[in-house]
């Protein structure tokens, strides 16, 4: 899918927002290793990924390719500040209908409004590939995104008590979200 917009942010300053290419490899790969340091909410540890930058560039070319699928990076003074996707959840027919949604964005971006802009593109995108649910999981104490999400609507569907296992919390309860499109 191809997505393209530029927004105003909240402390005047404009925010581009764009579908990835082969050509972003490079900084894809940067931003997911700077946002796996930097919080314990994401679903792995740095150490446990292998990928490459051609790897990045191959994944982001799909997602530009693809009819229902997109990866949106978000450029903040032309430095890739946060990076948010929809994935299907499969092809079958009985959940086609339903679509994965994704995000991190770097700490010093954290309170300029580039999550719900993200969140806004992707809902749009979503909608466009026929999607009618959106749906995300995120740990319970990171309450700031649960407030972001319910803000633009999503709902709380239920709960896993151990859904992530971290290194230094122990168990992290999962909070199951899904917005209706």
């Amino acid at each position: 899918m191809k997505y393209e917009k530029t927004i105003p942010l909240k402390n005047g300053t404009t925010l581009q927002l764009r579908n990835g290419t082969a050509e972003d490899g490079a900084a894809m790969l940067d931003i997911f290793m700077q946002t796996h340091m930097e919080t314990d909410y994401l679903l792995s540890y740095l150490e446990e990924s292998s990928h490459t930058v051609a790897e990045e560039a191959e994944y982001l070319q799909k997602k530009t390719d693809s009819e229902n699928e997109i990866e949106i990076l978000a450029f903040k003074d032309g430095i890739l500040a946060g990076i948010a996707g929809i994935d299907a959840v499969g092809a079958k027919y009985k959940v086609k209908h339903r679509a994965e949604f994704g995000i991190s964005i770097l700490k010093e971006y954290w309170g300029f409004g580039i999550g719900r802009a993200l969140i806004n593109a992707c809902v749009q995108c979503a909608k466009e590939a026929g999607y009618v649910q959106l749906e995300l999981d995120v740990v319970a104490d990171n309450t700031r995104a649960i407030a972001l999400y319910q803000s633009v609507g999503f709902q709380e569907y239920g709960r896993n008590p151990k859904g992530f296992r971290s290194k230094t919390a122990g168990f992290q309860e999962l909070v199951y979200m899904r917005l209706e499109l």
